[in-house]
């Protein structure tokens, strides 16, 4: 049982602490204010980032002190959204927000993943016909591993998991959130993921 702050009370972090409340963890959900933020991130173990990419950075840094140690999971994608509010275009291109998180928070263990896919394909990936890929991007391996390890609370399977190396690598998943809109726009919001097929 690890204790958990999801920063986030959307789609996104509701359904990941509903899941991980279920997994058996003690989790608390903190809305957007950096009030509740910061008095969640200040007692727990593992902090999930599942506010708006466009401002988590701003939001994130302002608590540095309260993150020092801690593991810090990145699900966010940081874009520029188009007139229908679908991503359009990468906010840090050549970089990565979880990139400028880590470089912000140098006491933080940062690992991104979940970025890749549906929000509810997070904590059901085997209902999709066929299995999808969790990436994982950090540069601490106890950070990942107790990352891989909630992953496996979430329902993914080892072999669905992909250690793509260090926080660099994000760059790579993150933009691949611009297939998202042009997927969604074809097919809906069906849940879809990224899948490496082998």
């Amino acid at each position: 049982m690890n204790e958990i702050a999801v920063l986030g009370n959307g789609r996104v972090g509701g359904n990941l602490a509903a899941a991980l409340t279920r997994a058996g963890h003690r989790v608390t959900v903190a809305d957007r204010t950096q009030g509740a933020a910061a008095e969640a991130a200040r007692t727990a173990r593992i902090v999930i980032n599942a506010t708006p990419g466009a401002g988590s950075l701003e939001r994130l840094a302002a608590l540095r002190e309260e993150l020092r140690g801690k593991i810090l999971v990145d699900v966010s994608n940081a874009t520029t959204d188009g007139p229908d509010g679908l991503p359009e275009d990468l906010l840090y291109p050549g970089s990565s927000l979880a990139e400028r998180l880590q470089e912000a928070l140098p006491e933080t263990r940062v690992v991104k993943t979940l970025n890749t896919m549906l929000f509810p394909v997070m904590t059901a990936p085997a209902t999709l016909a066929q299995p999808p890929t969790a990436f994982l991007s950090g540069e601490d391996p106890q950070a990942k591993q107790s990352v891989r390890d909630l992953l496996t609370d979430l329902g993914w399977s080892k072999e669905w998991i992909t250690d793509l190396g260090g926080i660099r690598t994000a760059r790579a998943t993150e933009a691949a959130i611009l297939f998202v809109p042009h997927v969604i726009r074809s097919s809906g919001f069906t849940p879809f993921a990224l899948s490496i097929a082998r």
